[in-house]
């Protein structure tokens, strides 16, 4: 297990020399990104502003264009990322009446285990329509969500130590690195924009963001292509942004916002899938796109007697703004000719509605 110092240190380094080398290889690497623009973001901590509006403006370029970004020396080591994929596969594999006892409640709280089919993504939002499609076409993932822990009502859902030693501390770790990564690339994003790099500072230091750790059990890759079937169906995400770690099975398809195809994002060694969401775009006027995207059955199927789509493992850190936050229209990105689109929302009114409309 990784001590808490270590996990600590990772923070303050932006990389290891093997980690430096893993980067070098991808950063000119043949990987088709399928449009997805895979941004350095070690020059946002130089001393230079012009360095730092230099990486803000790919960051903003590649969430205009595509809603999603690879982010390379991020400063999350391999080592921490590769621990995290162990004590969440650790929990996975524990009986699943064990991982029920900590089953998922409430949508204010959104903490706790999820067995699969009890939700099921998508972009409506029509309690009937929802309720069809989990019937017919569930997602075939189960999952663990992580809230702050220091909530003065709702309280995060943990395993007996002795059942994932290690678990909870690990956890908690995690979800302050995931934190302090988010800020930085807030600030990029506020830079990006032609703000002042603190402009989101008081509306992003609640820390209600939702660390989920996703399972996806190995399943007949007939079954995934089914009409309307899928491990996760197209959906976008509701917060600010999304930090994605994603193992090497593969699946995830972004929809290009031009074309409208779905295509391969792959994993990409030491890299963070980033994707902004639906409260970035609507403070952003849908400047920022909030993309569609879903989980499928991976480009190469296992052969055997029967076609199996093998076990997929990702973690998602969902950024969230603070809950009491109000989200309206930033400066610049409305006028003349582009009205706002959206009335202000408050954080939690819009996670909490959409909760409640993808869960049963």
């Amino acid at each position: 297990m990784l001590s808490r110092a270590r996990v600590v240190a990772s923070r303050a380094s932006f990389r290891t020399s093997v980690a430096s080398r893993s980067l070098a290889t991808a950063f000119n690497s043949n990987v088709d990104t399928s449009g997805i623009p895979i941004v350095d973001f070690a020059n946002f901590g130089s001393l230079s502003f012009d360095q730092r509006r230099e990486t803000a403006r790919q960051v903003v370029d590649g969430f205009k264009n595509m809603g999603f970004v690879y982010l390379g020396n991020h400063g999350i080591s391999d080592e921490v990322v590769q621990e995290a994929f162990k004590k969440s596969d650790e929990f996975f594999r524990l009986p699943l009446e064990k991982k029920q006892a900590l089953a998922w409640e409430d949508p204010r709280s959104n903490r706790g285990y999820v067995q699969q089919g009890r939700e099921r993504a998508t972009t409506s939002h029509d309690e009937a329509e929802i309720a069809r499609l989990r019937a017919s076409a569930p997602d075939h993932k189960e999952t663990m969500e992580i809230g702050r822990d220091w909530d003065s009502r709702w309280k995060n859902m943990w395993p007996q130590e002795s059942d994932v030693p290690g678990f909870k501390t690990f956890m908690l770790d995690f979800f302050q690195t995931c934190h302090e990564l988010h800020v930085r690339v807030i600030r990029a994003i506020a830079l990006g924009l032609d703000l002042h790099e603190n402009f989101f500072q008081e509306k992003i230091n609640g820390q209600d963001h939702n660390l989920r750790l996703l399972n996806y059990p190995a399943i007949k890759t007939d079954l995934l292509r089914k009409d309307g079937q899928a491990r996760v169906a197209a959906h976008t995400d509701y917060g600010s942004l999304t930090l994605l770690f994603q193992d090497s099975v593969g699946g995830l398809q972004v929809q290009n916002p031009t074309t409208k195809q779905f295509a391969p994002a792959p994993q990409i060694p030491s890299m963070i899938v980033i994707n902004a969401a639906d409260l970035l775009a609507r403070w952003s006027n849908d400047v920022l796109r909030s993309t569609l995207h879903r989980v499928v059955a991976p480009p190469q199927p296992i052969s055997g007697f029967e076609t199996v789509t093998p076990r997929r493992q990702s973690i998602a850190f969902f950024c969230n703004p603070n809950f009491d936050a109000e989200i309206s229209c930033l400066p610049h990105c409305f006028g003349p000719g582009n009205p706002k689109k959206y009335d202000p929302v408050t954080t939690e009114e819009y996670i909490v509605r959409r909760l409640r409309e993808t869960y049963m």
